[in-house]
């Protein structure tokens, strides 16, 4: 029996030499070729990450591709998410394809699939691909790179080199080395490291060597995986700011100057206020079911439309290619913004708040201090819970049913789903319980008025659901 191969809010994802197999990449890939030949498209962009088996299974997917008569531009070693993404807008393809499995740990690798215009593929879109995928590749025999290569359906593409120059044309690269200060970096072994060393060479550098096995650490860039980062800027009064980002650099995290992690949630709030503020341009927000409502108030405040979707950056992406907007964000650090691609962009952002510095002379915590002028102070945490099938099952039916009416000392007055379920607990505080969709762990998150009280509402919520 065909193993089930299902895409989650990012992609399909995998144990590698487990469900994640060369068999199964090349059922994936077949069904994208369907999927393509059935609309008409005639090109795809393709690139890998860090992680084991990248160049592997990219070469399978465009083996796979090119039988279809389909024209593959593969990157030249490995790239970032977003660099694919703008690779497919630039060679006017009209797919792009990364294999990738983003934040998740080593052991895995997934396959993400990129629409024409630079972002994540429709829902619509990405179900019909997957009611494409085959039992088993149907194929009896794949052709050669070399046969490609001669058929003009296998071309060499510098996706980095592509990426860097879009960068260079939209940053003032200068100035932000001259008045943002020092930077320290940590790729997280991911595929940010060689582009970021391009663009900021003085920086300090992180885990920012080739290492499929990344440590067994997943990249995730959150503060439990990001110590050595934070003691490192504690370390060196002459660094002004931290970045971070996750395997295929489409995530963000940060820390202001005094090694004080900075999360998606205060960046997507620094972003808004600077691209509002200082750089006077409108549109409407949108970010996911998780993240802080401190946007929504933020948004409101300058009078900007907003819309509160699904957790999943496509359904982020859709917006942004039928409406005008300014920001959008999730709360796993997946951020975007107008004037770049539909697609989140962990350096782009990063970039974007060392300019905010750079303009204003401000430290990220004279960022973050402004924008608590906005909206008020706040804090989030989040606690990734590894249970059994069971407990999970029976924590969701309870929220489904209902069931909680408080969390230790915290009375629920108040519940969205969404996504999820968010429990509204009374000034500004709320704890939400849901289940991850790209890993087998049970997520609940909280907002307090500091970390303090997020961790006593975090420990009240387990309490009571475990």
């Amino acid at each position: 029996m065909a193993t089930p191969i299902k895409f989650g809010t990012d992609g399909w994802r995998a144990i590698i030499a487990d469900d994640y197999t060369v068999d199964n990449v090349m059922r994936v890939a077949e069904a994208t070729a369907r999927y393509m030949k059935k609309h008409r498209m005639k090109r795809a962009v393709i690139g890998y990450d860090c992680r084991f088996g990248g160049l592997l299974f990219t070469e399978t997917t465009a083996r796979v591709l090119g039988a279809y008569g389909i024209k593959c531009y593969v990157g030249a070693g490995f790239v970032s998410t977003p660099m694919v993404s703008l690779g497919v807008v630039k060679t006017k393809s009209q797919i792009g394809i990364v294999i990738t499995a983003s934040h998740n740990p080593p052991s895995y690798n997934g396959y993400k699939l990129k629409a024409a215009y630079g972002g994540p593929m429709v829902p619509a879109g990405i179900a019909e691909v997957e009611s494409l995928i085959p039992d088993a590749c149907t194929l009896n025999r794949l052709p050669t790179l070399n046969e490609l290569a001669q058929k003009k359906l296998l071309v060499d593409v510098d996706l980095e080199t592509m990426y860097l120059r879009h960068v260079r044309k939209n940053f003032d690269l200068q100035a932000i080395k001259q008045r943002a200060g020092r930077l320290a970096y940590d790729a997280m072994y991911g595929a940010g490291q060689r582009a970021v060393r391009k663009l900021l060479p003085r920086s300090v550098f992180l885990h920012c060597d080739w290492n499929p096995g990344m440590h067994g650490q997943a990249p995730e860039p959150i503060h439990r995986n990001l110590l050595l980062l934070s003691e490192t800027i504690k370390k060196h009064p002459t660094i002004t700011a931290g970045l971070a980002n996750d395997g295929d650099a489409d995530r963000i995290g940060m820390y202001d100057e005094d090694g004080n992690f900075v999360d998606s949630h205060h960046l997507l709030l620094i972003l808004l206020l600077y691209l509002y503020k200082y750089k006077n341009q409108r549109g409407k927000v949108v970010f996911t079911f998780s993240v802080t409502d401190k946007l929504k108030k933020m948004a409101e405040k300058f009078g900007l439309p907003y819309e509160i979707t699904k957790v999943g950056f496509k359904y982020i992406a859709e917006i942004m290619t039928n409406e005008d907007v300014l920001v959008g964000g999730e709360e796993s650090g997946g951020l975007a913004v107008k004037g770049h691609i539909p697609e989140r962009d962990g350096i782009w952002m990063g970039l974007l708040v060392l300019e905010f510095m750079a303009k204003t002379g401000k430290t990220v915590k004279g960022l973050v201090q402004e924008v608590y002028e906005v909206v008020g102070a706040f804090a989030f945490d989040r606690d990734d819970l590894h249970i059994t099938e069971a407990q999970k099952q029976a924590v969701i039916a309870a929220c489904k049913g209902s069931q909680y009416k408080s969390f230790g000392a915290y009375t629920v007055r108040g519940m969205e789903d969404v996504d999820g379920w968010k429990f509204l607990l009374g000034d500004e505080k709320w704890v939400m319980i849901r289940a991850s969709g790209t890993e087998p762990v049970l997520r609940v998150y909280a907002q307090g008025p500091n970390l303090a009280e997020c961790r006593k509402m975090l420990d009240a919520t387990q309490a009571a659901i475990l």
